[in-house]
């Protein structure tokens, strides 16, 4: 089903903005009736309660068909619920792979995560970030973060985040409960009474509400109050956890050794698998004098814990205890040490830690050395030798933005050019390149001799477009250097990136003749002769290096090159598969050429295949998250893109262009918030970056910022009036204030400056929200000089459905189609139109939409309309079962999704998605048939 929808018509017209995405080459949805029936009796099984079971139907459910959303959703809440948090996490990343909204999965996920003691990853990643999600799901999630953050030891943003969530629902007691924890961490216990009673004000029979307030008056010493209170939650939930163990231990304390012992009965029967209570009853028996029933308790402890990785307790202090005291309770000393040392750990500060990391580096043993140092610099931190020593190793894991802290704490010890050549590398890394180009002059100012300090200025300047000053560096080198092959290379280099493709010939001559077996200046030569057109001649030259050796890898792909332009395909794929196969394990420019060769051809699966090749050798490289993010996008996977950009954001510091490059694909993905990060970044580097101020604005837009967006748009047209882009976006500007008449003149002075397709789209969009016909003949008059321009075609077409005139535009998306047949846009929208006529094509066209792109929601669910309008109500059924989950805040969705349940007679399941699909308003086409069928179901 569409994305937006036209007022006649119960589809969507308008194409998405990232249009140019490329459709998958995967299977069509299956529905095969075992799959759904084993899906439907697990959510009988787990309304029961009954985990096991459910977790049973489920994982055979997806051996038929691991395509059903449904069924990762509800396996990844069931294996939550039966203590496998790990399995759990995997459950709803497949849910998301696959498609499923991050509102339907993001609370239990990151429950998962938080058991797992990842609590990093809630607090960080972009996959738990509250933005967009509904307010419910927003409140839950804010304080999920809320825990992780005051685990990590962050009690201020923790009750930051806390306060957040109560904004949204000041009348839920949840947030009022997750604070008191905070409190009592920070010793805060006036603050944690008054959170308490405010939360049992709230709500008066909440077990959880009387803990907490037991755990106070236990802090405090007030032991009588304290069992009044764990008593009260008893009382209204005889299996609460918290409070079992809490009671059992104070009764401990108190010497009432048969009440602890019945409290510990229940906990061992209702939570087998905490090791609380099998500690506990350690204590009774060792106290009763049974020393064997004592020894087989703590070996149940150590039974528990000893098979969970370490880190699942990093911040869980009690079980690590409890393990360390177990084990030194059964003579297991070596056991015990690491339980011990992750509770209280001594750092040594012997200046051997500078030996020991040399040690460590020569075992790859990198954390180990990192650790070894840090911890000798809290001793010593003005020891200028292990300062450079812990930068060199941070340097080369990529953690520039340290390395470079590093460096600078170095250079106040001691000012050597050697120091300053460290940190202009590192500060590269960080992509602050003004700063970065300061340190490496100053670097080569003290010492032109210093060869790697120079040739890293000089592909400093290259990459910021400033081949002059790539040009005078290399000029020095050379002048310092004459006999230095490589050196010669460079300037041949610089100069041909500074246009001068003479003299940069007769560097990489001279380079040659310097070093004859110097295979980078034939390379040179050969990319000049590309240049030039002259293929043959580059064919050739690159032929003879591959013939002394046929590993060469610039020279395959530079040859692939030639291929690709010779329009001999084939062989351009086996050349750049041959140079990604010969290329070193830090070499990704093969690989990232490989699947850029993809994209450009169009073949999303062979491009995401050929990330693979990236990913195994540097993932967390920042052209490869952008070749991964690009990948996603191409098969039809924004969550996933989201995902990756995010990471990229944060590695790409400072760096202007890239992080324009990111936010670009931010915005392709969804992420409005992540682009918005992106660019602010970018700007507050370089305030005077136009195409950052340009997108910023379009960003500003997204989020309401009309004002902001509006003097960035005057900024522009005062610095660049000769430019349209100004203009346009002053359009925009009053487009989203409703100012029709302003925008539509914008948008006509920006067309009449750059007259371009995306000129003329702004321009008859705008005009056809007064005047439709306007719009059409705008589009019309286009294509009459233009008449191969496929995305006004489609804009006219989009106007005409739009319109009503839907045989006009069942004739514009048949044209569109001749030239583009696997189209999934154009195929859906002509899908709605045919349903909209009644065609009996409808499903047909829908089904091949479906095939092109089998992610995408909108176009599931026409396929799942159509497949209901003609009768297949299975198909339906389980197709925008789908659709609802990838994304439920469509109402047409739920509403369609309604209608088909109602059909079946399942009423329940319809009143529900009916309701919901009306919360979005009455304004949606539909919304009123909506509203009748749920009346006919009360």
């Amino acid at each position: 089903m569409p994305k937006n929808r036209p007022a006649s018509l119960p589809a969507a017209w308008r194409r998405a903005a990232c249009l140019a995405v490329l459709a998958l080459s995967l299977p069509a949805l299956a529905a095969d009736p075992k799959a759904s029936k084993l899906y439907e009796d697990a959510l009988v099984r787990f309304e029961k309660k009954d985990m096991p079971g459910t977790i049973i139907q489920l994982k055979n459910a997806i051996k038929i068909d691991r395509s059903l959303l449904p069924v990762h959703v509800l396996l990844g809440k069931a294996l939550l619920a039966n203590g496998d948090v790990a399995a759990a996490e995997v459950a709803f990343a497949e849910a998301l792979n696959l498609g499923v909204n991050r509102a339907e999965v993001v609370v239990p996920m990151a429950r998962a995560v938080i058991a797992q003691a990842k609590h990093q990853l809630v607090i960080e990643q972009q996959r738990f970030s509250p933005a967009g999600l509904p307010p419910a799901v927003q409140a839950q999630l804010l304080l999920l973060r809320a825990s992780a953050t005051s685990d990590v030891g962050d009690p201020r943003n923790a009750l930051r985040l806390i306060e957040e969530a109560r904004a949204i629902d000041p009348a839920s007691p949840d947030s009022w409960l997750a604070e008191i924890p905070v409190r009592i961490r920070a010793r805060q216990l006036a603050e944690a009474r008054l959170a308490s009673e405010r939360a049992l004000i709230l709500a008066p029979k909440s077990a959880e509400g009387h803990y907490l307030k037991g755990t106070i008056q236990h802090s405090t010493g007030d032991a009588a109050g304290a069992l009044d209170s764990y008593n009260r939650a008893l009382a209204l939930d005889a299996t609460h956890t918290e409070a079992l163990v809490a009671r059992a231990g104070l009764a401990v304390d108190q010497g009432r050794l048969e009440a602890a012992r019945a409290d510990v009965e229940v906990l061992l029967k209702t939570s087998p698998q905490d090791p609380r209570g099998s500690f506990i009853r350690a204590l009774l028996e060792e106290r009763a004098g049974k020393v064997a029933a004592a020894r087989e308790a703590l070996n149940s402890v150590t039974n528990l814990l000893d098979p969970i990785p370490m880190d699942f307790f990093r911040y869980r202090p009690q079980a690590l205890m409890l393990g360390g005291l177990a084990h030194y309770g059964l003579n297991q000393r070596e056991k015990a040490r690491p339980y011990f040392e992750a509770v209280t750990r001594v750092q040594p500060q012997s200046p051997v830690a500078k030996v020991l990391a040399q040690i460590y580096l020569a075992d790859k043993n990198i954390d180990r050395a990192i650790e070894s140092l840090d911890n000798y610099l809290k001793g010593a931190p003005q020891d200028a030798q292990a300062v450079l020593l812990l930068a060199s190793i941070h340097f080369s894991q990529g953690r520039h933005t340290r390395a470079a802290q590093m460096m600078q704490a170095a250079l106040k010890i001691q000012d050597l050019p050697s120091y300053h050549a460290m940190l202009g590398a590192s500060l590269v890394g960080t992509g602050k390149f003004a700063d970065a180009a300061r340190e490496l002059e100053t670097a080569f100012a003290k010492d032109n001799g210093q060869l790697q300090a120079g040739m890293a200025l000089a592909t400093l300047h290259l990459r910021n477009r400033q081949p002059a000053a790539a040009v005078g560096v290399a000029r020095a080198l050379a002048k310092r250097l004459p006999a230095n092959a490589g050196v010669q290379n460079l300037l041949g280099t610089a100069l041909a990136a500074s246009g001068d493709a003479a003299a940069a010939r007769t560097a990489f001559e001279q380079a040659g003749k310097l070093d004859p077996a110097f295979a980078a200046p034939q390379v040179g030569l050969a990319r000049l002769e590309i240049q030039a057109g002259s293929l043959d001649a580059a064919q050739a030259r690159l032929a003879r290096l591959l013939q002394a050796n046929e590993k060469d890898v610039d020279a395959l792909l530079e040859l692939a090159t030639v291929n690709e332009r010779a329009n001999r395909l084939a062989e351009a794929q086996r050349l750049l598969e041959k140079a990604s196969d010969h290329s070193g394990p830090g070499d990704l420019q093969p690989a990232l050429a490989l699947v850029e060769f993809h994209l450009r051809q169009g073949r999303a699966d062979a491009a995401a295949e050929a990330t693979k090749r990236l990913t195994s050798k540097a993932p967390e490289a920042l052209p490869v998250l952008i070749a991964l993010a690009r990948t996603s996008l191409a098969g039809g996977n924004p969550a996933a893109a989201q995902t990756t950009l995010a990471r990229a954001a944060g590695l790409a510091g400072y760096d202007a262009p890239m992080l324009l490059r990111i936010a670009t694909l931010q915005l392709a993905a969804g992420s409005v918030a992540g682009a918005s990060h992106s660019l602010e970044k970018a700007l507050s580097d370089r305030p005077d970056f136009l195409p950052a101020m340009a997108l910023m604005t379009e960003v500003d837009l997204r989020q309401g910022e009309t004002a902001k967006a509006e003097a960035r748009a005057r900024q522009m047209i005062a610095k660049h009036p000769k430019s349209g882009a100004g203009y346009a976006l002053q359009g925009d500007v009053a487009l989203q204030r409703r100012q029709l008449a302003a925008a539509v003149a914008a948008y006509r002075q920006a067309h009449q400056i750059e007259q371009t397709t995306a000129s003329l789209l702004r321009l008859q969009r705008a005009v056809a929200l007064t005047d439709g016909a306007a719009a059409v003949q705008l589009a019309e008059q286009w294509l009459k000089s233009r008449p191969g321009d496929l995305a006004v075609r489609l804009a006219l077409a989009d106007s005409q459905a739009r319109s009503g005139n839907l045989a006009a535009a069942k004739a514009s998306y048949n044209a569109v189609l001749a030239l583009q047949p696997t189209d999934a846009e154009t195929l859906n929208n002509l899908a709605q139109v045919l349903i909209a006529q009644k065609d009996a094509g409808a499903l047909e066209v829908a089904e091949r939409a479906l095939k092109a792109r089998p992610g995408a929601p909108h176009i599931i669910g026409t396929a799942g309309w159509a497949a209901h309008k003609a009768g297949q109500t299975d198909r339906a059924l389980q197709l925008l079962r789908d659709a609802r989950l990838r994304n439920p805040n469509n109402p047409e969705t739920r509403y369609y999704l309604g209608t088909v349940l109602a059909s079946t007679g399942r009423k329940t399941e319809a009143r529900e998605e009916l309701e919901g699909a009306l919360k979005a308003g009455r304004q949606w086409p539909g919304a009123k048939e909506a509203e009748i069928l749920l009346a006919s179901l009360k």
